[in-house]
């Protein structure tokens, strides 16, 4: 819970605690935070994370970069404040989610170690897991799905991350997955393995 500057905004308190709902779903809540470049394969991975807990019987919501700025963040542009604006509304989302009981799959570039630390701090130790979609500039910018990097270097798109605006790598991620040089489904099973290992997927 974050602090309000208003002091007659007082925090109402619920019957069903987050360990209720976590029980009730069998599984302990946290956001799997996916980082990478453009192009780095974020979006497909966590789709077929998600697909994947679906099929295992979890409780799971998607967060997707794009998707969100057609709804709850289209009045941001891609300054660096409406960057880290939009970073901070999806964070608290995010932690909200996780007080549901849900596992929260969230898939944006969040280029500044700031940032997903501020995200990682919404919640309790053990509840944010990095993954480093680590994919290499090169193997992005072949790809480039969206046609964004030819755009930038022909000048047409400013601060693009990875361009002409910094990526900070994670430091020490707890899952870190090339998708140029492992297949979609060993990527998948990495992330499912951890989840495993840390008690965070159980028995249904």
């Amino acid at each position: 819970m974050t602090s309000n500057p208003n002091k007659d905004v007082v925090w109402h308190q619920y019957r069903i605690s987050k360990t209720q709902r976590s029980e009730q779903k069998r599984q302990q809540p946290c956001i799997l935070w996916f980082t990478g470049l453009s192009g780095s394969g974020k979006s497909t991975l966590a789709n077929a994370v998600e697909q994947r807990l679906f099929e295992l019987n979890h409780h799971t919501y998607l967060l997707d970069g794009d998707n969100v700025r057609h709804g709850l963040n289209k009045d941001l542009g891609f300054s660096d404040g409406d960057r880290q604006e939009n970073i901070r509304r999806i964070g608290e989302l995010s932690a909200l989610f996780v007080d549901s009981g849900l596992l929260v799959l969230a898939a944006f570039i969040s280029p500044f170690r700031t940032e997903r630390r501020m995200v990682r701090e919404l919640v309790k130790p053990g509840e944010f897991i990095e993954v480093h979609v680590a994919t290499p500039l090169s193997a992005c910018e072949q790809r480039d799905p969206k046609g964004l990097y030819k755009k930038a270097r022909a000048g047409e798109i400013r601060n693009f991350t990875g361009i002409d605006s910094d990526y900070e790598v994670p430091q020490a991620p707890e899952i870190a997955i090339d998708t140029s040089s492992q297949s979609l489904e060993a990527s998948v099973q990495q992330i499912i393995d951890y989840l495993k290992a840390h008690n965070i997927l159980k028995e249904t």
